[in-house]
Order: structure tokens, then C-alpha cells, then sequence
């Protein structure tokens, strides 16, 4: 007799017959447990059979996948993969209609199944779906099945994109240029276009010369697929060589996406986003949140040749720039003369204007980042707010009390820092949703958060009465106060505006003071025992607070090849605490997910370990261009019995916490989450408050107090006039 561990109890269904009862023994041959399920049901010809899922994506069973079988689980007899490929392959292929469209829609299921894949490709399969696709004979459901099954093998990464010929291209470029087009088939195409840039440099030229931008525009508006067609916006502006970004046409509407720098700058493409997605009337998703950050972070990308290009002490053009802010500061408009008048005390206006080196200024941008990049915002700032930035700089270059703020040099490290904030030059992290809609508010969004920020820092360079030493300290409150206002997700360049008003170097001091309130406060002796004879009830309320959120469950994103289609699982523990169910789901849900809907299920009491990070299976697999630290951060994994493990990537460093550390309390180890240490921290802070508060309502007594009859740990006296 096996062991138990190697047997597991299942139910097997075949159509018109009683379902099976049996144990399987996972180490006898596969095809020996279908002969022995065919004889069952006196079927012949056990070869032509196989084991599938009877519930969830209904995949397969093979000798590499029959380990994730537990007891319970109920399976289905169906034909053999290679004899189902077969079968599919002659009925596409007949006359009949009706019988090709029910082919085809079974075929777009069973091509998400790897091993059916496997051997429908074997069988050219992929050619057969191309053929039928460049024929142009499929139209309405038959197409859209037809490329839905042909855009799931693709996905396998069995056969190489660059094998798709240009015909089948312009074909499916045809679909979206066309205007009255079935969303199903819109989509798909769009998707089938995007995968096609992602995976091969040489279809990424022949789909940019395919697909114009305002072909794409027109698309945005329609929020069925406008998630598709910004997706496939940034593929082409990923891929899209360096030398092509950056260059400019006269009519950027007729533009191919290849010249991408433009194109974002337009008023018209921005102006569809902000209107038809960011402030529609539906609320954003979780894949647009993504792809909108995407297209955030590669626009801010464009700045990245300027941040990195130092200036040419020597080139007479750059100079000119340096000469143009000294005019607009000192000279005025219309004084042709004064360039002559003054050229003797340059030096004087260039130490006014707050450059480092007064005699040079062009050495203060020898430095990269930001280079170039902060003397253009600066020119910005001189020619578009031209009255801000002369009040700025003579508001600080006639005062004598040496607490004048250096505008130049202020400008240049103010660069620096917003480019670190707004990560310019990093690729996009495959996890984020972090994109900030102001940005999507105006045609020189950066400029202008630019001169935003200039302004918060000469007012925050004067409620602080800073002197050049402060320089920075300086920084370092500014940096705070706009991190602190993009954190609360600002809808305007205005509404940016009002919340740094709010924070003021006084409130970035109260808060900065509260936050540490925590870690500052009380550190007597008697206070730190008090913190002591508290923490162990805290932490248990943490702890029950995690496996409350554990039991409610969570949503996680199955994270493939390709984004744009949203492949969600979800996961929860039971009541008890004893079982941890998950399955896969079509949507992300909108509230609790019963257990009756998670098909498969894993005893705690089977689980060895919980890692995280580049320690977890799923991390190491990934290649080197896929991993990126914000995924790495939000990685962690279930090892459990035997060898087996349940890979997760937390939507967000909230719900990293409360996982990893709701499963280190189940399994009795230590929560150890930066969460947990703040929850701690916090909770600790409240309840030592409130029972200070009861000390300092006491009425204290003329005489003494009896002695207690047990010693009294808090012997401690607090002054409270």
C-alpha cells in the first residue's frame, strides 16, 4: 500500500455516467489511472483520453502538473489534448459556418491551456488562425474568437513573433484604423498589435508604420477599449528608438508613433486623456491606474537627455540663455542699450541672480542630473512668468541681512530633487499605479511644477530666516513638503498650490514632532516599563487584527506576458484558522468571496515556511528584465507540503504587510512588518495616553494613600501645573 502522502482522494465525471470515486496514487503512471478510469465506464481506447479540471480554467493534466491535485478535487475525462487539436483543426477549417464558429469559440477557451497549445502549434495551427485572419472572409464573432485564440498561443511563447508576416499586420492594423469595428475585435487587435512591439524590434517598425496616432486618439474616447489603445500608445513609445522620441513635426496628428515626444506634448491627445479617462464617469481601474503611471513616467523620460547632457562652458548659444535671464531680471524689456551699459558688472548680476560660480555662471551646470534640465526651467520660468521671477530674484538680491535666498543655485538643486521624486530616467515598475493626474492637466506640466516649487522654496527659505549655511536643511524641508502634497494626490496644478500652502515649515515642524511623538516621548525609567507591560497586549490585538484581514481575504492580480488582460486570484482563511482556500476569479470582485467559489485549499498546519523577496520561487524564475525592486518589494510566497509553494505579489505595501505578518502570526513566529513596528508604535503612544490622562484626573488625597497590598510597578510622578 502507498504511503498517504503520495495518494490523493478525487471525484471523476464523465457526461451521462456516475462520477468515480478513487484514490490516486501519484506515482503510478498517468496513463495506467486513465486505462483504469476507461475500463470504469468500459470506454476503449485509454490513449485517446485524458484528465482535465473540472472546475476553474479547466486545464489539462499532465505528468509535470499532477503534483497540484489535492483530495477532493474534481476532475473531468476528456480527449487527449493532441486529439481535441485535431478535431478543432478540421472543423475551423470546414464549410459549415455554424459548426467553424462553435470551433473556433472552443478553441479561444481550451488556447489558454499550455499542454492543448503545445500540440495545436505542433499541427500549424498558428498558420491555419493567420490565414484565416489575412483572408478577410471572418467577420463579427467568428473573427473575434478566431483572434482571441490566436493572441492566447502567441502568449505560450512557443513560436517567435517575428515569424508574423506583414500581411497578417496590415490586416490587423486594418481593424483599428477602420471606424465602425466590434469592440471584441478592437480589443484584440489593439492587444495583438502591443505584443507584437513588446516582443520583436523588427514588427515594432512595421506596426509604428501601420498605426498613426490619430488613428489611436479617436480610440480613447471609447471606454471599452481606451485601456487598449493607451496600452499600445506606450508600447511604441517604450520600444521607440532614442534618436526617434526626441524629434518634432509640424503636423503631429499624421505623425507614426515613432516620434512620440511630440505627439505627448499635443494639447488634443492630453486633453482626451484628462477629459474621456481621468475625469470620465467611470471610475479608473487598476490596469488603467497602471498604464496612465506608465505613460507618466516615460513622458517625464523625455527630460532625461536634458538632465544628463552637461552645458559647453563654451558654446556661445548656451551662454546666451545665462545672458537672457541676467536681461529679463536687470535690464527690462526695452532697454537695447543696457547690455553694453552693464557688461562690466555682469559678474555682480550673476552673484545677484544666486549662481555659484558668478564669474562663470555655465560651471553651475556642469553637473548632471540635472544638467541642462534646470536651465531650461529656469528660462521657463523667466519667459512664461516673468513677473514671478523678477520679484523672486530682486526680492532677494536687495536684501542685506545675509538671508537672501541664491535663486540659481536654488533652482538647480530644486531640478535635481524633482527628478528624483518623479523618478526621471527609470523605467516604469510593473506593479505601480502611482501617476498623479495634474500631470495631465497642462501642456508643460513640468515647467510649471517647476515654477510651483520655486516659489514653495523662496517662501519656505523665509519662514525658516535661512542663511546660506541653511542651503540644506533648506532642501530637505521642501523636498518633505512636496512629497508630503503629491502624496495626496493633488487633481490640478491649483489644487498643488493649496495643499502647499497648507504646509507650512510650522506644520511640517508639528508634524514632523507628532510622528515622532512615538519614538520621543516618555523615555523615563518608568515610562519604559509602562511601554513594556503594554506591548504584549498590543501585539496580540495586531495580531487577531491580521488574521481578521487574512480571513476576509484578498485579491491578487496574476501578473503574465501581457497586462492589459487582467487575470485575477483570490485567496482567504478559513474561520477556523486552519485552512487557507484561493482559486482563480474573472474579475476582481467587489466584496467578500465565498468559500464555495475557491476551488482549492491548502491546511495550515502543511505550511513549512512564508519568505519573501528575491527568496520567493516566482522572483528567481523571473528574468533580469522583468524584476524590478517595487515587485521584489511586494513578493512573498507560501512553502508548504510537500515542496510545493503559492506565489503571491501584493497589490500594494499595505497589503504586503498585512499578509506576510498575518501569516507569521499563524504560524507563531514574530510579525515583523515596518506596518506592524508603526501599528505598534502608534497603539502603544494612544494607550499610554489615555491611562496618563486617568493618572491626571486623579484627585490626589491630603493624606497618603494606604500601601498597596502587592508593590506597584509605576512609581513614578508627573507635574501637571
Amino acid at each position: 500500500m502507498p504511503p498517504l502522502a503520495d495518494v490523493v482522494k478525487v471525484a471523476i465525471e464523465w457526461p451521462g455516467a456516475n462520477a468515480q470515486l478513487i484514490e490516486i496514487d501519484q506515482k503510478r503512471p498517468l496513463a495506467s489511472i486513465i486505462r483504469e478510469v476507461c475500463d470504469g465506464w468500459s470506454l476503449s481506447g485509454a490513449e485517446q483520453f485524458a484528465l482535465r479540471y473540472a472546475d476553474g480554467p479547466q486545464l489539462y493534466i499532465t505528468e509535470q502538473s499532477r503534483g497540484d491535485i489535492k483530495n477532493g478535487t474534481i476532475l473531468r475525462l476528456a480527449i487527449s489534448p493532441a486529439r481535441a487539436a485535431r478535431q478543432l483543426l478540421e472543423r475551423i477549417q470546414s464549410h459549415g459556418i455554424d459548426a467553424r464558429l462553435e470551433a473556433l469559440k472552443e478553441l479561444a477557451k481550451l488556447s489558454a491551456d499550455p499542454t492543448f497549445a503545445a500540440e495545436f502549434i505542433n499541427m500549424e495551427g498558428i498558420g491555419t488562425l493567420a490565414r484565416l485572419v489575412e483572408s478577410g472572409t471572418h467577420f463579427g464573432e467568428m473573427l473575434a474568437f478566431t483572434l482571441t485564440a490566436f493572441l492566447e498561443l502567441m502568449d505560450h511563447s512557443i513560436v517567435s513573433w517575428d515569424l508574423i508576416s506583414l500581411s497578417f499586420i496590415k490586416q490587423i492594423a486594418g481593424y483599428v484604423n477602420q471606424p465602425m469595428v466590434d469592440v471584441s475585435i478592437l480589443q484584440r487587435s489593439l492587444a495583438i498589435l502591443e505584443s507584437m512591439v513588446l516582443n520583436s524590434h523588427s514588427l515594432y517598425h512595421r506596426v509604428a508604420q501601420e498605426i498613426t496616432v490619430g488613428q489611436l486618439i479617436g480610440h480613447l474616447s471609447n471606454q471599452e477599449i481606451q485601456t487598449y489603445a493607451i496600452a499600445l500608445i506606450n508600447a511604441l513609445f517604450l520600444k521607440a528608438p532614442e534618436d526617434r522620441r526626441q524629434e518634432e513635426y509640424s503636423n503631429p496628428l499624421e505623425q507614426h508613433l515613432t516620434e512620440m515626444a511630440s505627439t505627448l506634448a499635443q494639447k488634443h491627445l492630453r486633453s482626451i486623456i484628462l477629459n474621456h479617462i481621468i475625469r470620465g464617469n467611470r471610475p479608473i481601474k487598476a490596469e488603467m491606474a497602471h498604464q496612465l503611471y506608465v505613460l507618466q513616467v516615460l513622458t517625464f523620460n523625455l527630460l532625461e537627455e536634458r538632465m544628463m547632457t552637461k552645458m559647453d562652458p563654451n558654446d556661445q548659444t548656451q551662454r546666451d540663455v545665462i545672458f537672457e535671464l541676467r536681461r529679463i531680471a536687470f535690464d527690462g524689456e526695452n532697454d537695447p542699450t543696457g547690455t553694453e551699459k552693464r557688461k562690466a558688472l555682469y559678474a555682480k548680476d550673476y552673484k545677484m541672480l544666486g549662481f555659484t560660480n558668478h564669474l562663470n555662471p555655465a560651471m553651475d551646470f556642469t553637473q548632471t542630473p540635472p544638467g541642462m534640465l534646470a536651465l531650461d526651467n529656469m528660462l521657463y520660468l523667466a519667459k512664461v512668468h516673468q513677473d514671478t521671477y523678477i520679484r523672486i530674484v530682486l526680492e532677494n538680491s536687495s536684501r542685506e541681512d545675509k538671508h537672501e535666498c541664491p535663486f540659481g543655485r536654488c533652482a538647480i538643486e530644486l531640478t535635481r530633487v524633482l527628478c528624483e521624486i518623479l523618478q526621471v530616467g527609470e523605467l516604469p515598475n510593473e506593479g505601480c499605479n502611482d501617476y498623479h493626474p495634474m500631470f495631465f492637466t497642462h501642456d508643460r506640466a513640468w515647467e510649471e511644477f517647476f515654477c510651483v516649487c520655486i516659489q514653495l522654496l523662496n517662501k519656505t527659505w523665509k519662514e525658516m530666516r535661512a542663511t546660506a549655511e541653511d542651503f540644506n536643511k533648506v532642501m530637505q524641508v521642501a523636498r518633505e513638503q512636496i512629497t508630503r502634497a503629491l502624496a495626496m494626490k493633488p487633481s490640478s496644478l491649483d489644487q498643488l498650490k493649496n495643499k502647499l500652502r497648507g504646509l507650512s515649515y510650522s506644520e511640517i515642524l508639528r508634524l514632523r514632532q507628532s510622528e515622532r511623538m512615538s519614538q520621543d516621548d516618555f523615555q523615563s525609567p518608568p515610562i519604559i516599563e509602562l511601554r513594556e507591560r503594554i506591548q504584549p497586549e498590543i501585539l496580540e490585538l495586531i495580531k487577531q487584527q491580521r488574521l481578521n484581514r487574512l480571513c476576509e481575504g484578498s485579491c491578487f492580480r496574476k501578473v503574465g506576458n501581457r497586462r492589459r488582460q487582467e487575470k485575477f486570484w483570490f485567496c482567504r482563511l478559513s474561520l477556523n484558522h486552519k485552512v487557507l482556500h484561493f482559486g482563480d476569479l474573472d474579475e476582481s470582485p467587489q466584496g467578500e468571496v465565498p468559500l464555495e467559489m475557491l476551488s482549492d485549499k491548502i491546511p495550515v498546519c502543511d505550511i513549512k515556511s512564508v519568505v519573501t523577496g528575491k527568496d520567493c520561487p516566482h522572483m528567481k524564475e523571473k528574468s533580469a528584465l522583468k524584476q524590478n525592486k517595487e515587485v521584489l518589494e511586494l513578493a512573498f510566497s507560501v512553502l508548504y507540503d510537500p515542496d510545493e509553494t503559492l506565489n503571491f505579489v501584493a497589490p500594494n505595501k499595505y497589503e504586503y504587510c498585512v499578509w506576510t505578518d498575518g501569516l507569521c502570526a499563524l504560524l507563531g513566529r514574530e510579525m515583523g512588518s515596518d506596518l506592524t513596528r508603526s501599528d505598534l508604535d502608534t497603539l502603544i503612544s494612544m494607550e499610554m495616553k489615555l491611562r496618563l490622562l486617568d493618572l491626571e484626573n486623579i484627585t490626589i488625597p491630603e493624606a497618603p494613600p494606604p500601601v498597596p497590598k502587592e508593590p506597584s510597578s509605576y512609581n513614578f510622578t508627573y507635574n501637571y501645573s
